[in-house]
């Protein structure tokens, strides 16, 4: 029979066409119904903070069942609206660079009974306090640490003023300790650090706290629904989960595709021999994808468990020949002699710095960030953004004056940071250490002058040379590193910021909404109370350091009387009363020369520390001006 090979191979080609047809056609509906709905949604209503013009990224999704489950948003105006364990929070800000989110209760009585609600009479006329604690557990959300720091610090001014307790039993207890508010935060008794940091109404200042909105942070690295969607991503699929199911487990849903081959006629004698041609190219691309994907699947499998996240997260945001050399444990290890205390150099809250010498013989200084216990996350996702933060400022920086990094570590036994070594200490340790190295003496007023004018050259090229703008936000006398000849670095960038600001802010308007971090003493009060930073930030930490260079006092001193703790109030104060004299650094043996040049840098710290930060001049203004202060001291000798 000779058409039976013929049959044969037709079955078979049939065969292999109905594999590839079903390969082609199998999709997911919800695909489409995902995509409509954003779009849908989109068209009827804005969304802010996000733009008009296309719907919100993932996470966010305005569509049950698409995007991620705790990430369900519902569009208003002037602030959309999210769900959080059955709680509404109007969405004031999003900043996708630190995974964070601002937030502020949604009260009103005429949403759902799962709304937070205020209690009726006992909370009249604050619209904000809910009547009971904002809890977040079970959900990837946790309160920014500088948040809860200020619920921390938060007391009574004495007397308090306590609502009735038996009828207001909520309320008494939110005047005793407000954090009892954010159940993140803990209940533990409030510190009492700050005397300055006492409020006559304890209520109505919780009640301003929660319109500004608290900010709350999200782990992308902890939850799976990330690392799965980025994989879903690159299959050109659109992240979801099964709203049916209360486990709410990743779905990724496939593009819908038809396929019908209408251009092959019914009546073509050559019909059989094109579909089977078809059907056997088909089958041969889909098995070379196939093969190609479970190759790739696997190689990136392997990559993945190889990987270490923070370098994965790295090289997301700076290409690789960008980013400084990357060492191994056992090569940083080595070279600090297995981390020997006696080569310790610096101890510090964020991590100790060992002085260490690399193979090739480099004298460099090893930052080794404390690692957090595994209960700690919040403290260990700190620590990886302050890390990441450091690597890609000082990756993407050249200045003089400007500390060099010149390589990292991330390992699972720690997170170290390579910089340059500077042998002289830092610029606190030559004003108020007690070393015989770092002797007082050896600062005099025209030593000073240049560290003020170097600390604020490297202030500016941060500023203004760096696009966008960078705020370090941690401007001290212990992040200025002195070398031999007593020029100066500015260093530590874990804190810093990128100042990113819309395009129709200006340099002198913009801010960045974002909890206040520093240190005390340096910290800027406008920025404490309103939350913008600005580069103005920068030059108040800078005129408490100009003011401790003048005077030789610490920033904050708790023995001094409780109205001139912070070296600003006092040394303005004295300013204001004509008595600068009284807090000139008597080291400086003044005569009537160098205090006319004393007399000057104490006015400009003076305009820098300004309550107002629009009184204060920029870093541009500072260098003009201490330049000229330099010019006449020289002149003068």
């Amino acid at each position: 029979m000779p058409q039976q090979p013929h049959h044969s191979f037709l079955l078979l080609s049939i065969l292999m066409l109905i594999c590839s047809l079903y390969s082609i056609i199998s999709a997911d509906p919800l695909f489409h119904e995902c995509t409509s709905k954003q779009d849908t949604s989109l068209r009827s209503s804005s969304c802010p903070p996000f733009a008009s013009t296309s719907p919100p990224p993932f996470p966010f999704s305005l569509s049950p069942g698409c995007g991620h489950p705790f990430f369900q948003l519902k569009c208003s105006s002037p602030h959309s609206i999210i769900s959080i364990n059955n709680l509404s929070f109007s969405l004031l800000h999003f900043d996708p660079n630190s995974s964070s989110l601002l937030l502020s209760p949604q009260l009103s009585s005429q949403t759902s009974s799962r709304t937070i609600r205020p209690a009726a009479t006992c909370l009249s006329g604050l619209s904000s306090i809910p009547a009971h604690s904002i809890n977040l557990s079970g959900s990837p959300f946790r309160v920014s640490d500088s948040y809860c720091s200020r619920l921390s610090v938060l007391r009574s001014c004495s007397p308090p003023n306590l609502p009735n307790c038996s009828h207001c039993p909520w309320e008494c207890k939110l005047v005793k300790n407000p954090l009892y508010l954010l159940n993140d935060c803990g209940s533990a008794t409030p510190r009492s650090l700050q005397k300055q940091g006492c409020q006559t109404d304890i209520l109505e200042y919780l009640d301003n706290f929660l319109k500004i909105g608290f900010q709350v942070e999200y782990d992308e690295s902890q939850d799976s629904f990330f690392s799965s969607c980025r994989e879903c991503k690159s299959k050109k699929g659109i992240c979801g989960f099964n709203s049916s199911d209360p486990e709410k487990n990743f779905f990724c849903f496939q593009s819908k595709n038809r396929f019908s081959p209408t251009w092959i006629h019914q009546n073509d004698p050559n019909r059989v021999a094109i579909m089977c041609s078809i059907s056997a190219v088909l089958c041969l691309v889909i098995a070379v994808l196939v093969f190609g994907i479970v190759f790739r699947f696997r190689r990136l499998k392997s990559l993945k468990t190889e990987d270490d996240p923070t370098t994965l997260f790295l090289h997301r945001h700076r290409s690789a020949s960008l980013l400084p050399p990357a060492f191994t444990f056992e090569e940083l290890e080595s070279s600090t002699n297995r981390f020997d205390p006696k080569r310790k150099i610096g101890d510090g809250g964020f991590g100790s710095v060992y002085l260490g010498q690399l193979s090739d013989a480099r004298i460099v200084a090893v930052k080794y960030l404390h690692r957090h216990h595994q209960a700690a996350a919040a403290g260990r996702a700190f620590s990886n953004k302050s890390f990441c933060n450091e690597i890609l400022i000082l990756s993407s920086i050249n200045h003089s004056n400007l500390v060099k990094l010149h390589g990292y570590c991330s390992d699972p036994r720690g997170l170290l940071l390579v910089y340059d070594y500077v042998p002289n200490g830092t610029l606190a340790d030559h004003l108020h250490g007690t070393n015989n190295l770092h002797r007082k003496s050896s600062l005099t007023w025209q030593v000073r002058l240049d560290i003020a004018l170097q600390t604020a050259l490297a202030i500016e090229y941060l500023h203004f040379s760096v696009k966008p703008p960078i705020v370090h936000r941690d401007i001290t006398s212990s992040n200025i590193f002195i070398e031999r000849d007593m020029r100066i670095k500015v260093g530590d960038f874990g804190l810093s910021r990128l100042l990113v600001l819309p395009e129709t802010s200006s340099s002198s308007s913009g801010y960045v909404c974002t909890g206040p971090q520093g240190t005390p003493g340096y910290l800027d009060p406008d920025y404490h109370r309103s939350f913008r930073l600005t580069e103005k930030s920068d030059v108040y930490s800078f005129g408490v350091v100009l003011l401790e260079l003048v005077s030789g006092l610490r920033a904050v001193d708790q023995s001094r009387d409780k109205r001139e703790m912070a070296l600003a109030d006092l040394v303005v104060s004295k300013i204001q009363m004509g008595l600068l004299r009284q807090v000139v650094d008597p080291v400086l043996g003044v005569d009537e020369e160098t205090m006319n040049g004393i007399e000057s840098v104490a006015e400009l710290a003076f305009r820098c520390v300004a309550a107002d930060k629009d009184d204060r001049p920029d870093s541009r203004e500072v260098v003009e001006e201490l330049s000229r202060i330099r010019s006449r001291t020289i002149g003068n000798k």
